[in-house]
């Protein structure tokens, strides 16, 4: 999986649906300055899929970077409960936080001190779709993402506009995407996802 926020929920995708299934995601962007900022994803993976998970690494045969927190840098920390968290922290310019190559993710200074991050959303409606499926394979895909959901959260000094859920402090806003929705079709989210974000 990769810091890219699609290209994250497809290498999930890619551990098999039972595994997919059993991740909760946040990825959070800090804007820092009108060049910089700071991109942190977190990832936990339940007890029972993380040992079949850690199983599944230790070969190399299935050993890739699409493997549960198998980046360079990522964090892994294994809880108390055999659950994991994997947390990866990318910070410097916007060109270098690894997020948006996809074309997914924007940073755009709308004025002195002012930074517009966007996410546009088209691909992700169609990721999890389960067109084409078995009915059989369609529920075995609901139970395991059932609970489960993506948190993308942008943070600065103060958010000024968004479309999404502004914190008391106006210094977050968020979206959770339960994956149920995703797969089932009955999202409704904008084109973009934004919040504008003053820097000073």
């Amino acid at each position: 999986m990769t810091l890219q926020f699609f290209g994250r929920l497809a290498g999930v995708l890619a551990l098999t649906a039972s595994l997919a299934g059993c991740i909760d995601m946040t990825m959070e962007i800090e804007v820092k300055s009108e060049t910089e900022g700071k991109a942190t994803t977190t990832s936990v993976m339940g007890a029972d899929f993380y040992a079949m998970a850690k199983a599944g690494a230790a070969s190399e045969e299935t050993k890739t970077e699409d493997g549960f927190c198998q980046e360079a840098g990522a964090q892994l920390t294994e809880n108390a409960d055999g659950s994991a968290t994997c947390v990866l922290t990318v910070e410097g310019k916007f060109a270098d936080l690894d997020v948006g190559n996809d074309g997914s993710a924007s940073f755009t200074v709308v004025s002195p001190g002012v930074v517009k991050v966007a996410f546009k959303t088209e691909d992700m409606k169609g990721e999890l779709g389960t067109e084409g499926q078995d009915e059989e394979t369609k529920k075995m895909m609901e139970a395991f993402f059932e609970g489960h959901a993506i948190t993308i959260r942008i943070r600065g000094k103060e958010v000024t506009d968004t479309n999404m859920t502004l914190s008391a402090d106006k210094t977050s806003a968020e979206v959770v995407i339960p994956f149920l929705d995703l797969i089932n079709g009955t999202i409704e989210l904008p084109d973009e996802l934004y919040a504008t974000v003053k820097t000073n």
